[in-house]
C-alpha cells in the first residue's frame, strides 16, 4: 500500500536536495507530500503546501515576512505555522510520516513539526545539528536525528548517500505495521540509579498482577534524567497513562538547586490536569546531579559530594532546600481530581541515605517528609514507614496501593 511521508524544508535554498529525496522516495513506490518554508525566494518546484500557507497558520503572511526581513520573525512564525499545519494533516490522516533536511534553522523547523506528533508516528531529521545537543530538537519524542556530515547544500557523493539512507529509514518506518501486542492498562514509573530496586519489585509485582481480564500492567519505567521526567509528562497528558508511581522526583533537586537533570518547573503536573491516581515518593532529593567533580560551580564548594562515576556528581541537599522540596512536591499535587499517596521512607530516600551511608542525614530528611506533610491536602494519603526507600516491605506498599484503588473503585484502567 502506498505511503505519504511528509517533506518539509526550505525550496528556495534547498530546493535540488528536497527534489531528490522526493524522486528517492517515490522510487521505494511511496509518495511525498512536500511542505516548502522558505520565506524570501521562489521554490524549486512546486510544492504541495506552499510557504504563505505555513506562514499563515503561524500568524503572519509571506508578503509581510519579506518586507521586514527579520530572520528571527520568519523563524518564529513558520515553526509555529509548521506545526499547525502537520497536526492539521495528521488529523485528517492524510500523512503516514515526515522527513525533513536542514541547518539550525531548517532543523529547529522540522522538529518543531516533529515535536507536535505524537510517539511512535515515524519522524526523521537530517540535520547539520545532528552531532551536537539535540535535546531542543528532540524534546520528548522519538525524533530519529540523521547527522548530514556535510552541509544540506548540493548533492555529491557523500550526501547523495546521506539523502538515500533519510528517505530509506523513513520508508522503512512508514512501511512498518504497528506490532500486535496486547492492550494493558499503562502505569508510568520514574526511576533512578539509586532507586532501581524499588522500582523492579513495583514493576514486577504490577506485571505479575491479576489487572482487567488477567492481562496484568503495563509498566513504563522512565530515568529520571531530565528528559525521562518530560516525556513521562508528555505522554501522561496525551493520556496514555492510567496510574504513576512517581518515586524518584529527583529532577525537581536539580531544577530547584541548579543541577543538570532538571525536568522543568512543570514536572508533577501531568497527572494532576489528568486526574489520574499517583503515588509520590521523595526518591533521590537527597541529591543534586552535576557531572564530573571539576564541573561543579565553585558557590557549592563546601557541599558534600559523592562521586557515582567519573562522569557525574551527586551533591546532598540540606534541611532547607528539602524543606522547599517538600511544599513543591505538596503543592504541585494538590491540583490533582485524581487520588494522591505519599510514601515516606524514614530510614532514607536512596541507596546513599541510609544508616552508615554518604548521604545519611536524618535532619535533612525531616525536613523534606514535615514540609509534605504541611502542604499536602488534607484528603491525600500521607504514610510514614520504617524503612529505607528500596527495601521490600517499602516497594510492596506503594505497589500495594496503586492496586488498593484499582481494587476499591476501578479508578484506573
Amino acid at each position: 500500500m502506498r505511503k505519504t511521508i511528509a517533506l518539509i524544508g526550505a525550496l528556495d535554498t534547498k530546493g535540488k536536495e528536497f527534489a531528490f529525496v522526493n524522486e528517492a522516495i517515490a522510487g521505494r513506490g511511496h509518495d511525498a507530500l512536500v511542505i516548502n518554508t522558505g520565506v524570501m525566494g521562489e521554490p524549486a518546484f512546486s510544492p504541495d503546501v506552499d510557504a504563505e500557507e505555513v506562514a499563515q497558520a503561524g500568524g503572519s503572511s509571506l508578503a509581510a515576512l519579506r518586507e521586514k526581513a527579520d530572520r528571527g520573525q520568519a523563524m518564529d512564525v513558520m515553526t509555529r505555522g509548521i506545526a499547525d499545519v502537520i497536526v492539521q494533516l495528521y488529523d485528517a490522516g492524510s500523512i503516514d510520516g515526515v522527513l525533513a533536511m536542514g541547518g539550525s534553522a531548517g532543523t529547529a523547523i522540522g522538529t518543531s513539526a516533529m515535536r507536535a506528533l505524537p510517539v511512535g508516528f515515524p519522524k526523521v531529521m537530517v540535520s547539520t545539528m545532528a552531532a551536537g545537543d539535540t535535546a531542543p530538537y528532540v524534546g520528548s519524542k522519538d525524533v530519529v536525528m540523521i547527522p548530514s556530515v556535510v552541509d544540506v547544500a548540493g548533492i555529491n557523493s557523500i550526501s547523495a548517500r546521506i539523502f538515500a539512507n533519510a528517505a530509506g529509514a523513513i520508508v522503512g518506518m512508514v512501511e512498518t505495521p504497528a506490532p500486535n501486542v496486547v492492550q494493558k492498562p499503562l502505569v508510568a514509573a520514574t526511576m533512578f540509579g539509586n532507586t532501581t530496586p524499588l522500582v523492579d519489585r513495583c514493576r514486577e509485582t504490577l506485571e505479575a498482577a491479576g489487572g482487567p481480564a488477567g492481562t496484568g500492567y503495563e509498566v513504563l519505567v522512565f530515568h529520571a534524567t531530565g528528559a525521562g521526567g518530560r516525556t513521562m509528562e508528555s505522554l501522561i497528558d496525551e493520556g496514555l497513562v492510567s496510574a504513576v508511581l512517581d518515586v524518584s522526583p529527583t529532577e525537581w533537586a536539580d531544577e530547584l538547586v541548579g543541577g543538570v537533570l532538571t525536568a522543568g518547573p512543570t514536572r508533577l503536573e501531568a497527572a494532576a490536569r489528568q486526574g489520574i491516581p499517583q503515588v509520590i515518593v521523595p526518591g533521590c532529593l537527597d541529591m543534586v546531579n552535576f557531572w564530573a567533580r571539576n564541573t561543579v560551580p565553585d558557590k557549592f564548594s563546601n557541599r558534600l559530594f559523592y562521586e557515582w562515576n567519573p562522569n557525574v556528581t551527586l551533591m546532598r541537599t540540606t534541611p532547607e532546600e528539602n524543606a522547599e522540596l517538600g511544599r513543591i512536591l505538596a503543592e504541585k499535587t494538590n491540583a490533582s481530581a485524581g487520588p494522591v499517596a505519599f510514601f515516606l521512607p524514614l530510614q532514607g530516600v536512596s541507596m546513599l541515605d541510609a544508616p552508615g551511608k554518604a548521604f545519611w542525614w536524618p535532619e535533612a530528611d525531616r525536613a523534606l517528609f514535615e514540609a509534605i506533610k504541611k502542604h499536602a491536602r488534607s484528603d491525600s494519603i500521607v504514610r510514614e514507614m520504617n524503612n529505607n526507600i528500596n527495601d521490600q516491605e517499602f516497594a510492596d506498599a506503594v505497589v500495594g496501593q496503586l492496586l488498593a484503588w484499582r481494587a476499591e473503585d476501578g479508578g484506573w484502567s
